[in-house]
């Protein structure tokens, strides 16, 4: 039997890269998927792949630091699709800037990093926590090797802030749900190759040459990478693991 048969999982920023990947991958374990994105044309053509593929999936676009309209999708979704089971907390930005530059754009990448990596995260979980109580349900949050170590390829001191929130987040969760039968884990990215990185790629290929040069397994990631543990933590495979982040870095943080 597929490994997650008879789940509804809700995935946000499955649009692309790591998130449709996941979204993809759960599918093709049996889940029935709902893609979330803030790009409504985006999340229905990863909806569409997983339909052409033969699984079950809905779309619907969604801004994840909007509280009230994270309150209404999970509304709408219990009424369309049914009670979700599986949450991953992907939807996420990253802007590689300092505290050093211009006021009003360090003011606004640490309003706008805190606001969709944190906030959002806390919006969704919080809108689809009945029914993921309801149904002893699983929690994946989309940390990074920033939520323990800040990366200065350049300096990020709002996405490193915002991904150490992450990993608290998911450790104070786990410890508050977990006597409800709850898991809550996150997973820890090291450099994955994705169109959100995509144009810092382009225009700073020493980025790329760094990471990977700090990296044992000496290569980027993809965003098929993630998909092994995201499948592990969502199913029974992980009946014990809470409160956990694994790491998929290829070595970063054991050199």
């Amino acid at each position: 039997m597929p490994l997650l048969a008879n789940h509804i999982a809700v995935v946000t920023g499955a649009g692309s890269g790591i998130g449709r990947a996941i979204a993809l991958g759960y599918a093709r374990e049996g889940a029935r998927v709902v893609v979330l994105d803030l790009n409504k044309e985006a999340a229905a053509e990863t909806a569409q792949q997983i339909l052409n593929a033969g699984g079950q999936a809905e779309s619907f676009a969604l801004d994840v630091t909007k509280r009230d309209d994270c309150i209404a999708m999970a509304k709408q979704v219990a009424d369309k699709v049914g009670p979700v089971t599986i949450l991953v907390n992907n939807a996420g930005i990253a802007r590689r800037n300092g505290m050093t530059g211009a006021d009003a754009a360090v003011i606004k990448d640490w309003e706008d990093i805190i606001a969709i990596n944190l906030t959002g995260v806390f919006n969704v979980t919080h809108a689809f926590l009945a029914p993921l109580r309801a149904g002893k349900g699983r929690i994946v949050n989309i940390g990074s090797i920033q939520s323990f170590v800040h990366v200065k390829t350049p300096s990020s001191p709002a996405y490193t802030a915002s991904k150490h929130g992450v990993l608290g987040f998911t450790k104070a969760l786990a410890a508050e749900l977990g006597k409800e039968g709850v898991r809550v884990n996150a997973i820890g990215p090291g450099f994955i190759e994705t169109p959100l990185n995509a144009q810092a790629r382009a225009n700073n290929p020493e980025l790329a040459k760094t990471f990977i040069a700090h990296t044992p397994l000496g290569r980027a990631g993809t965003a098929e990478d993630i998909v092994g543990p995201a499948i592990f933590l969502a199913s029974d495979l992980s009946a014990y693991v809470s409160g956990s982040i694994v790491m998929v870095d290829g070595g970063y943080r054991a050199v």
